[in-house]
């Protein structure tokens, strides 16, 4: 019998993107997906390329970190559980070391509002969280601190991790927050850029807070 494959598939699926989209390379980074009625957490497995993943292999937790199914778990799985653990509003963390957001992670230097985009982590700059050795219990207890309530947060000297109600929310905060970093970067390379305001930030969170919910009058005003 199979154990929840289409959950299972949707990590699989992905991961693949992740490759695709330059979000990270080999086996770098892991992402994971909460059926919090089912006590279940489905994670990438340990060091198997993302290209050579099936369904089977997705490792499957329950909420203590006792391994169900599947190969043995991410390296940061004590993260992913920890962040489930203190964030009961979301289902889905997604882990990632794509290059412009993991640049300012290795500064261990927020990225600004520079762009409106940034008001999709849920806060005014992605901040950075402490520094800690990778696949550790510390690791995870610095991170969902550092977190608080924002969508997202530089680990510093590592990566970006993301968290959402869903798969696509988690993954589509890491595809905005490596575009921003990559705009913040090339236009560090020019000049000093232009920061919005936090009245301007404030009025960009609102907007994201009804994002995709616009009806037909509001698309064509």
């Amino acid at each position: 019998m199979k154990i929840n494959l289409k959950e299972r598939q949707k990590i699989v699926d992905f991961g693949l993107r992740m490759v695709a989209d330059h979000l990270t390379t080999g086996t770098g980074g892991n992402l994971s997906l909460a059926l919090r009625l089912e006590k279940k957490i489905f994670i990438s497995p340990s060091g198997i390329p993302y290209d050579q993943l099936e369904a089977d292999d997705i490792s499957v937790l329950d909420f203590s970190g006792r391994h169900l199914a599947g190969k043995a778990p991410s390296s940061e799985w004590h993260l992913h559980l920890e962040l489930y653990r203190n964030r009961p509003e979301i289902n889905a963390v997604v882990h990632t070391h794509s290059r412009f957001a993991t640049t300012f992670a290795v500064l261990n230097q927020p990225i600004p509002a520079c762009h409106y985009l940034i008001g999709i982590s849920g806060a005014d700059q992605v901040r950075v969280a402490p520094y800690a050795t990778f696949g550790t219990p510390e690791l995870a207890r610095v991170t969902a601190v550092a977190l608080k309530n924002d969508n997202c947060i530089l680990m510093a000297n590592h990566g970006l991790i993301t968290v959402g109600k869903s798969l696509d929310d988690s993954y589509n905060t890491a595809l905005y927050i490596e575009e921003v970093a990559e705009l913040y970067y090339r236009a560090r390379s020019l000049g000093e850029p232009i920061l919005l305001s936090a009245d301007q930030m404030q009025e960009a969170k609102a907007r994201f807070r009804t994002y995709g919910r616009q009806t037909a009058m509001d698309l064509r005003s």
